[in-house]
């Protein structure tokens, strides 16, 4: 070669900078020139798909090395027509073969599932790009998942320090390939702060040194120290390297003293490296050398043993005398306060008055702590724990030590006895057996469990559990009411004996009661009406069921009897005080004297001359001066609280508070007063109310329903005439606006000759395809009756595409197997239509629709099946004849078997192959082409590499069915398919704009998101609110969602739960997702060139609901940048982490990936 020039240039795409390019002014280098490297240098492992960063930069140094990287950035030589230069023409041929040598170089250094994908792609530039373009994308978040791996890695203890700092380095390296900095400081920073927990001393050490270290110097530290840790281990049993759960002590006849950790190490090692073998004692024959598990004597009768724990554990001294636990935090908590410890080998209490049975302890028994602390035990006993669930668990054997500053449950204990503890951030889950039984959250450190109540030991006798739940269960009877009253009523005899603990207190009484100190008491009056106290009050601003929403009250002052009438408005006051006035004074035959009431307007007027008519004084408080009303405010606030807790503990719906009142008022009114053992129903009526017929409040209740009775007199036909209804034009003109129900409502409405059309195009169509044929019908057969269904067709844009009849033969009145065998009939998924499309877009092939005129009138009937001429279409002449199906027809429920089996027939005589995993996705590929069609009932896409292929397709089923050629796709199923440059979308835009109009109008408003994750939604106890209209909404967001929409999939799946009974939040909620459906009404998926290849992607999250503990599943496969398959389920089993959670989800989406291969 003469004289050259060396050029070399960067590619943009790459980054990299190829070897020199040899220009020459005279002639062109036909041959690579040889290059020794290429000997020596090492072909780059096959890529998978991952770090295509380092493969891509070995596979350019092996190119370079075979001067071929030049190929991945030149632009093929054109020749021009008419040339005839050799050497012009063989430098062309010999670039083509050194470009072919590239490319397969290229393509062998890919795994055989890239190698399918890309071996179609002519050139090794275009390769190079593709491969560029498609993983240098998913490059673009490894900065971010570099970091968030070293961020996250954390040592433990059962890997070697070593290999975890060599694994935290190749992390650190990571980040540093990105281009990130991180000063040496800040390495050496990380790596002393992620020792794992065991090197929690060294790590302090390390901390503190003035002296900075190098990494290489702390890499030596750290195996320096590991070595040393080994050799002190030397060969310990794996029983005593246990975590350090407590600490060891001495037995009770080693006269109470302790051992020290250090010197009875330092002895036990001895001179040698060996076997660590500890002295035990055996417990049952005092002789050394041996447990009393492995005792060969027989066993003797200790009580101190008879309830301890396997003995197998060495760290756990099962001798009551040196049970131990850890460090107690030293600072104060509440009796009834317990703490979960996962440090204590046994359950500790220190209020003697929390056990539900006791037994003392006399023989100087002690307790170790960890912080070398020691403690008396003074008693053994059991504890019932009522947690807030309502769960009890009950703890035996808890240790009564008064000098504990807390109450502690052992979570080892709880671990050995079948419980299961979650941790999880702040919070921990109890459960057994899959059953949730309570929880609790941190706090100061430890854990607090969430208890409600202690169940407490009775003095008196051993029942206390049982007394305080048949307390409670009569305090829920009587609406709530203070325990004072209950003891009262028991002191009479009036209902069973009842025992409560001063100290406790109801939980649902506290949340819904409120205390205000009393005012100066007055004189009362002596006499039944005497004194009548009123008020109207509004108790919760919601209307009853009867529509009620205020009560009024009249007490007696004498004997605090009280009446109360619910009012829908507070004018109804004064007709509620005439029917008052009337029923009291006949009852006692006494005169209402004095009225008291407050200034309210419905007291003013109408009221007040009432009682000057009648002779009555009425008497007005202060203004803002409740307590000269005492008797009706208070009662007011007494029957509130009742009303709140008979709410709160039976769970009904808050419009049922008319009902709780009345019942609170009627309970009130038997239940003694303070001072006097009378109640109020006593004074009144003069006699002793009974209470044997109390049931608690809201609980279920089963009621024989009498059978309705019979009255033989009566006639047995009603005399009233049937009045027909007439219809103006108006109201006919209202009706025909929508699609016609029958016949002659379509032949007589104003759009009659566009019903007319169809219907004689139904029916032509009927005729030339030979469905039936007249005959006359056969002894005892019974021909079926028909009807026609009207639908017209809508175009995207929603106007009216074609006016469409269908005649349909009344098939539910078939018998089976006698009018028809079987009726499975397969439709291709919606799922296989996405992945058609997206392949279409990936390779731009083209999509066409066609349509099968009635194509349930092609399959071919084995049954007899006979049927009523239809209307406006009887022979002349043959009236009295029937038609006889020859093929089937809409309606018959064989039809779409038999026109499935007609369809697969005439398909495989053609050619085409069924796929095995969508019976309705039919493939052809020939030496000119390959075709997809995809069948959905009667319609039908048709995706083929060029026009011929779909051609021949169209000409094939025109040949064998009645077809309508569409053209190009636009819509299929409600589905618009629109075409860009770079791909298509699918989008339902239309379907959107008719839900809003449907179910949400008037609202404007928009969200930004489809639900909220943070609020919590549960099961509605009470009514249903418009649970036809949700259920209507969920519907038809549920087609949306399962078309194009994978943005919904989740809240659509949790709000469906709640389709059979939604309650004011949950309609909140779906009024948030139809928001947002209106803020992205235009959202669809674009389906592009790139990337060519399935991705999936499959997550479960924790308990989202702790009634029921199951996880959500979600997975999503993408395909040409946009979404082909989602899901997002409850999963229906209860998992015991969040990794067997996430397992359950890949295998659900597992099974999806194998179906779409």
């Amino acid at each position: 070669m003469s004289s050259g020039i060396v050029t070399s240039t960067v590619n943009a795409t790459t980054g990299f900078v190829p070897p020199p390019v040899i220009t020459a002014t005279t002639t062109v280098t036909t041959t690579p020139l040889p290059n020794t490297l290429a000997n020596h240098a090492e072909k780059p492992e096959k890529f998978s798909g991952l770090n295509f960063r380092r493969w891509q930069q070995k596979m350019f140094f092996y190119l370079t090395t075979l001067n071929l990287a030049r190929f991945l950035i030149e632009v093929p030589p054109q020749i021009a027509e008419g040339e005839s230069d050799v050497q012009t023409v063989s430098a062309v041929e010999a670039w083509k073969h050194s470009e072919f040598l590239c490319r397969n170089y290229v393509l062998n250094g890919l795994a055989d599932a890239l190698y399918n994908v890309y071996c179609k792609v002519s050139t090794a530039k275009e390769l190079w790009e593709s491969l560029d373009r498609k993983y240098k994308t998913e490059d673009a978040g490894t900065k971010k998942h570099a970091v968030a791996r070293f961020l996250e890695f954390k040592m433990i203890d059962s890997k070697t320090v070593m290999s975890q700092i060599q694994d935290l380095q190749v992390m650190i390296h990571d980040v540093l390939a990105e281009g990130m900095t991180v000063s040496e400081t800040f390495q050496v920073a990380a790596m002393i702060e992620k020792l794992p927990p065991g090197w929690i001393d060294f790590k302090n050490y390390l901390k503190h040194k003035r002296k900075e270290m190098t990494v290489e110097e702390l890499v030596v530290r750290l195996r320096i120290e590991e070595d040393n840790r080994k050799a002190l281990k030397g060969g310990y049993n794996a029983e005593s390297s246990k975590a350090n759960v407590v600490e060891e002590g001495q037995s009770s006849k080693a006269k109470g003293k302790r051992i020290d950790k250090g010197k009875a190490k330092a002895k036990s090692l001895g001179p040698k490296r060996g076997t660590f073998k500890k002295k035990f004692k055996c417990y049952n024959c005092g002789q050394a050398g041996h447990k009393a598990v492995d005792c060969k004597q027989p066993k003797k009768d200790n009580p101190r043993q008879a309830n301890m724990m396997d003995e197998d554990l060495v760290a756990m001294v099962m001798d009551f005398s040196t049970m131990m636990i850890s460090e107690v935090n030293m600072v104060g908590a509440n009796a009834k306060e317990w703490w979960v410890d996962t440090g204590a080998t046994r359950h500790v209490c220190y209020d003697k008055n929390s056990f539900h049975t006791f037994k003392e302890v006399n023989d100087d028994q002690k307790l170790f702590m960890g912080n070398a602390a020691t403690a008396e035990i003074k008693g053994i006993g059991e504890v019932v724990l009522r947690m807030t669930s309502g769960k009890e668990l009950k703890l035996k054997d808890v240790l009564f030590v008064p000098e504990l500053r807390k109450n502690l449950v052992s979570g080892w204990l709880l671990n050995k006895v079948g419980f299961k503890l979650v941790f999880e951030s702040d919070k921990f889950v109890l459960s057994k057996n899959g059953m949730y039984v309570g929880k609790g959250y941190a706090m100061n450190g430890m854990f607090k469990l969430n208890v409600m109540v202690v169940n407490v030991m009775n003095k008196n006798a051993s029942t206390s559990a049982y007394m305080l739940e048949f307390s409670n269960m009569w305090h829920g009877r009587l609406g709530h009411v203070n325990f004072n009253s209950i003891q009262r009523l028991s002191k009479l005899n009036c209902i069973p004996n009842c025992d409560f603990d001063s100290k406790y207190k109801c939980p649902v009484c506290v949340e819904a009661k409120l205390t205000r100190t009393s005012f100066q008491s007055i004189d009362r009056k002596t006499e039944p009406l005497d004194l009548i106290h009123t008020d109207v009050c509004d108790l919760k601003s919601i209307s009853t069921r009867g529509g009620n929403k205020y009560f009024i009250t009249f007490i007696d002052d004498s004997t605090k009897y009280c009446y109360i009438y619910l009012l829908k408005s507070k004018d109804e006051a004064i007709d509620k005080f005439v029917v008052y006035k009337t029923e009291v004074e006949n009852q006692l035959n006494k005169k209402i004297k004095v009225v008291r009431s407050d200034r309210g307007g419905e007291y003013v007027s109408p009221f007040a001359e009432f009682c000057s008519q009648n002779g009555i004084r009425h008497e007005f408080t202060a203004p803002y001066s409740h307590q000269q009303n005492g008797i009706a405010e208070r009662k007011n606030r007494t029957l509130k609280e009742m009303v709140n807790a008979m709410l709160i503990s039976s769970g009904v719906d808050q419009n049922l508070w008319g009902e709780a009142v009345l019942s609170a008022n009627y309970l009130l009114n038997k239940i003694p007063r303070k001072k006097k053992d009378e109640s109020p129903y006593e004074l009144w009526m003069g006699r002793k109310p009974s209470y044997k017929y109390l049931r608690v409040w809201g609980c279920l209740a089963k009621v024989a329903v009498p059978p309705p009775k019979e009255d033989e007199e009566q006639p047995r036909r009603s005399k009233r005439a049937r009045v027909e209804k007439s219809f103006g034009p108006d109201f006919l003109t209202y009706m025909v606006e929508s699609e016609p129900k029958t016949y002659r409502e379509a032949v007589t409405s104003s759009e009659g000759p566009q019903w007319k059309e169809a219907i004689k195009s139904e029916i032509d169509s009927i005729l030339q395809n030979h469905t039936w044929e007249l005959v006359d019908l056969p002894p005892s057969c019974k021909p079926l009756g028909y009807r026609w269904i009207f639908k017209k067709k809508m175009k995207a844009d929603g106007t009216i595409d074609k006016y469409k009849a269908r005649l349909v033969i009344k098939g539910y009145r078939q018998k089976e197997g006698l009018d028809y065998f079987d009726t499975y009939s397969p439709v291709t998924r919606i799922t296989s239509i996405r992945l058609v499309l997206a392949i279409a877009a990936i390779r731009n092939m083209q999509i066409h629709q066609m349509d099968v005129k009635t194509a349930f009138l092609n399959g071919e009937l084995d049954e007899e099946i006979y049927m009523e001429q239809p209307e406006g279409f009887v022979a002349q002449g043959k009236e009295n004849k029937v038609c006889k199906l020859v093929k089937s027809l809409y309606g018959l429920k064989q039809a779409p078997k038999q026109w499935h089996q007609k369809f697969d027939q005439a398909m495989l005589e053609s050619g085409f192959k069924i796929s095995e995993c969508d019976k309705c996705v039919y493939m052809k590929d020939t030496t000119h082409g390959y075709v997809i069609l995809c069948l959905y009932v009667d319609d039908m896409l048709i995706i083929g590499s060029d026009d011929k292929m779909i051609r021949s397709t169209k000409d094939m089923l025109k040949s064998k069915f009645d077809m309508k050629d569409m053209g190009l796709a636009d819509v299929i199923l409600g589905i618009k398919i629109t075409r860009t440059q770079n791909g298509l979308v699918l989008s339902q835009t239309h379907y959107v704009d008719k839900i809003l109009e449907k179910f949400n109008q008037g609202d404007t408003s928009i969200a930004r998101t489809p639900i909220d994750t943070s609020q919590h939604l549960s099961k509605n106890r009470g009514d249903s609110v418009a649970q036809v209209e949700y259920s209507r909404i969920i519907g038809s967001l549920m087609y949306l969602m399962s078309c194009t929409r994978p943005d919904l999939a989740y809240a659509v799946s949790r709000l469906s739960r709640y389709t059979s009974n939604p309650s004011v939040e949950h309609w909140k909620s779906i009024t948030r997702l139809l928001r947002y459906l209106r803020y992205t009404r235009e959202y669809g998926l674009h389906y592009g060139r790139y990337p060519a290849v399935i991705e999936g992607y499959s997550d479960a999250n924790w308990i989202s609901d702790i009634k029921d503990s199951r996880s959500i599943s979600g997975y999503v496969f993408t395909l040409a940048g946009a979404a082909i398959s989602w899901k997002s389920s409850k999963q229906t089993v209860i998992a015991r982490s969040t990794m067997e959670y996430e397992f359950i989800a890949l295998d659900k989406s597992g099974e999806e990936a194998e179906w779409l291969r």
